[in-house]
């Protein structure tokens, strides 16, 4: 079996998209489309990668990494040109090169697989991915013989009028036998109305030269886009959006209503899950099997274990244990970290937090750079304080303590396993195991004074009035 090797085109700058970002950068789904493109020929198996890199290079090898092998191409002379650069890496090498555009997310590891299995079936020595589109405005025609095999590509600038009423149209994804493609480029010439060196040239001299071309036709013309402005871009979002979700759903997940829940490419969620509209799952977001999530929840590299309930709730990098109860209108910032059975209610933030098996934060509470032990019920309003303007200190409650509705705990403080501390208190020091702590002025009530005040209030407010007239 020969050597299949993958040239990326990685080089336009996208000005289309009107962006400082360079194009093969802008994500889809929460991931940069380029590395869709890099992801689908490894999964096919090309073994050696080298991307095409013009406008914006440093951005792309920052991204990408060292996985791949870099060329640069510093004139923008067309397609052709831009294969062209890779010849010093790839020029003798014997084998199967696939080339397929950075900015085409949509193409898949399955139909590169299908594209060489039929290149090597046909010995051919250039194969093209077709579709057919009711409107092939903008897309060059594959132009076949009349026995059905492929004469020539043209590009859409080029057609005659015959040739643009061709329905079938080039992706620009191709499979080529590696050593016919580099001799051929180098008899490929720019007469043709962009002045540029056309790579789909390369079929027309393969053709005189009476090699065979191939065509395999993709059953899903989404494959076929190309990002080339937000337009575009919002498509190419909108079909991977639906891709991913038919993911999920065949692997037995339920989403109430999938056009209205948004999931990135790297999220994984466990089966028997519920996902209720409004619900944005991203980055690296982890969901066991028999969640309920939404609807409305937000989340960001968040581990969510079987059996919880996520409900109008952001949470970014946190990590949730099994069977929890979260929201509504919770929020759960970065190093928070929830074990098992644990409510987390309305109005709730947490940061840089562990809390422990059992335990239940209700509503309307902030905990910040704590520990909190199992068991623990942490009342309404009650926080910790753990900032003084220049440091973030800990707090840290023992297993089984009561922490009443509306307490501060003014950080750093220890409330000891079983304490008590009293509602409305605001604790500064200690709690030893099994105390009770209790810190608030004492009430004092005043017969009658009510109403004095009341009485007073009125007679400003009446004298006011007066001196306006």
């Amino acid at each position: 079996m020969d050597r299949i090797m993958a040239i990326v085109l990685a080089a336009g700058q996208g000005k289309r998209m009107k962006s400082k970002l360079y194009k093969v950068l802008h994500p889809v789904c929460g991931r940069p489309m380029v590395r869709y493109v890099l992801d689908a020929a490894a999964d096919a198996g090309c073994e050696r990668t080298v991307v095409v890199v013009g406008h914006g290079a440093e951005a792309v090898r920052e991204m990408i990494g060292d996985a791949v092998e870099y060329v640069l191409q510093a004139e923008r002379l067309g397609t052709g040109h831009a294969v062209l650069q890779a010849e010093p890496l790839l020029g003798e090498e014997e084998g199967t090169t696939v080339v397929v555009c950075g900015d085409t997310p949509l193409v898949t590891s399955e139909t590169m697989k299908k594209m060489i299995a039929l290149h090597r079936e046909q010995g051919a020595a250039a194969t093209v991915l077709t579709a057919e589109l009711p409107n092939p405005a903008g897309y060059g025609r594959v132009i076949r013989a009349a026995d059905g095999t492929v004469l020539r590509i043209v590009e859409d600038k080029d057609c005659k009028p015959e040739e643009a009423a061709v329905r079938e149209i080039n992706t620009g994804t191709y499979v080529f036998d590696n050593r016919k493609l580099f001799r051929a480029l180098k008899r490929v010439t720019n007469g043709n109305a962009q002045g540029e060196y056309y790579l789909t040239d390369v079929f027309g001299i393969l053709q005189g030269d009476g090699e065979k071309i191939a065509a395999f036709r993709t059953p899903d013309p989404a494959e076929a886009i190309g990002v080339n402005d937000r337009v575009a871009l919002g498509e190419a979002e909108r079909l991977m959006r639906r891709r991913i979700a038919a993911r999920h759903q065949r692997n037995g997940v339920t989403l109430v209503d999938a056009d209205h829940t948004y999931i990135e490419a790297g999220v994984e969620i466990g089966p028997d899950t519920v996902v209720y509209p409004g619900t944005i799952l991203r980055g690296s977001t982890s969901i066991g099997s028999d969640c309920r999530i939404g609807p409305h929840a937000d989340l960001t590299d968040t581990v969510v274990g079987n059996g919880s309930v996520v409900r109008q709730t952001v949470a970014e990098g946190a990590v949730l244990g099994e069977a929890c109860s979260i929201g509504p209108f919770a929020f759960l910032r970065p190093g928070t970290r929830v074990a098992n059975h644990v409510k987390i209610g309305d109005f709730v933030e947490i940061k840089n937090s562990v809390i422990g098996d059992d335990t239940k934060v209700s509503h309307l509470s902030y905990i910040g750079d704590a520990t909190v032990g199992t068991g623990v019920n942490i009342g309404c309003g009650a926080i910790t304080a753990n900032y003084d303007g220049y440091n973030k200190f800990r707090t840290e409650i023992g297993d089984h303590a009561f922490i009443g509705s509306n307490a501060n705990l003014i950080a750093p403080v220890r409330i000891g396993s079983n304490a008590y501390v009293v509602a409305g208190s605001t604790i500064t020091n200690d709690v030893p195991p099994g105390d009770m702590a209790i810190a608030r002025e004492r009430q004092v009530n005043k017969p009658g004074y009510a109403d004095k005040i009341r009485a007073k209030a009125r007679a400003k407010r009446d004298q006011n009035l007066n001196s306006s007239t």
